[in-house]
């Protein structure tokens, strides 16, 4: 057992940790907590290689180490704790509550020193499992289907998203499954593709600044220009949303009172949307919506999803939308959903007598792009 060793058998795990220690060090677009997050998976993923290194050495020792079931305890502690903290890495905002199999896996492992419950030791050395010998599979594998239900369940992600999401998903279980069937490797396995995944993930995230929206999470302006030249054959519908009384909000409140409103809008068009609806934020208080394929019975049906959402809000919004014809192109087709978009807007002028509404007849008139603010 030497150092030397440990660097032919894990050099490859190490140049990708190191490099992502480096870019995370430089890094200006993640916030801190996430970048804290994947520097912990990064030393767990270091201290894991290490533990396994020397466990592996004192297994193909002739006497018992009584250091080796110490180590035992301490990689399947790791391992469970590396996928939590993956989790916590790609939903950020998960309950404390998460952690809690971990520590229960962690702390039976301890217990399993003394009595054995989870693995043990012959006096030849050899490893067995007691009772509770698939304990750790079991926790990993309840981390593991819960992130994949998150990933493709709850994330705003879309359908060009499912190939990286799926190799992350394939990857993890191929590497948490190859201890059943090739001991000898596993570990160097699970290493190795926890530490790829990780430098896949950040250059993923690194991705989604250049397409989303980073007060919303929807689509952005840039994504939508491409979409639009993508996706114009496939486009049937056109529906355009812009919040009502922003300007007011922000005067009264104050700019975070605006982002708030801005970010639940967000999330009121994005629930409502179903496959083939792609919701973007193109600039200030609007939004707009491509639809692919969609009828106009299930664009209606997806406008009045929206106002039963944003119902549920105290904030309000004006709603257009505009159906492909032939002839048609994305610039028309903006033209006529604003259009439509501002006869709403004119009612709520009219209604509550608020600033904009001469803006707001205005566009009426000239079919130009405008705002509240």
């Amino acid at each position: 057992m030497t150092i030397a060793g440990y660097l032919v058998d894990h050099w490859g795990m190490l140049i990708l940790l190191i490099g992502l220690a480096i870019m995370l060090a430089t890094d200006v677009h993640l916030e801190r907590r996430m970048i804290r997050r994947i520097s912990v998976a990064l030393g767990m993923l270091f201290l894991y290689s290490i533990t396994c290194y020397v466990e592996g050495w004192l297994g193909n020792q002739v006497e018992f180490n009584m250091l080796r079931p110490v180590l035992c305890a301490v990689n399947y502690s790791l391992v469970t704790f590396i996928l939590l903290n993956v989790i916590l890495i790609v939903y950020p905002e998960q309950s404390k509550y998460l952690a809690f199999p971990a520590m229960m896996n962690a702390l039976l492992c301890f217990i399993s020193i003394p009595t054995g419950i989870v693995f043990f030791f012959t006096e030849e050395n050899h490893f067995m499992r007691g009772y509770l010998g698939y304990l750790t599979y079991f926790v990993d594998a309840l981390y593991l289907a819960y992130l994949i239900y998150n990933l493709f369940g709850k994330s705003k992600v879309q359908k060009e998203d499912y190939p990286v999401l799926v190799f992350f998903a394939v990857t993890c279980i191929i590497c948490l499954t190859m201890p059943l069937f090739l001991s000898e490797v596993s570990d160097h396995w699970f290493i190795v593709t926890i530490a790829i995944n990780l430098v896949l993930y950040y250059l993923y995230l690194l991705q989604q600044f250049t397409k989303r929206d980073p007060l919303t999470k929807l689509l952005n302006r840039q994504s939508y220009y491409a979409d639009a030249e993508k996706y114009m054959h496939e486009i049937t519908a056109f529906i355009a949303m812009d919040m009502d009384g922003l300007k007011e909000i922000n005067d009264s409140e104050g700019h975070i009172a605006g982002d708030v409103a801005l970010r639940t809008l967000g999330d009121c068009f994005w629930r409502a949307a179903q496959r083939k609806q792609r919701v973007y934020r193109i600039g200030g208080d609007e939004y707009v919506i491509l639809c692919l394929g969609s009828k106009e019975e299930e664009v209606k049906a997806l406008i009045s999803r929206m106002k039963e959402e944003v119902a549920k809000t105290k904030y309000t919004c004006s709603i257009g939308y505009a159906m492909k014809t032939k002839g048609s192109t994305i610039d028309s087709l903006y033209q006529e959903a604003d259009a439509d978009l501002y006869k709403e807007k004119k009612l709520f002028y009219e209604r509550t007598g608020k600033q904009g509404h001469v803006r707001g007849l205005a566009m009426l008139e000239t079919g130009k792009e405008t705002g509240d603010n």
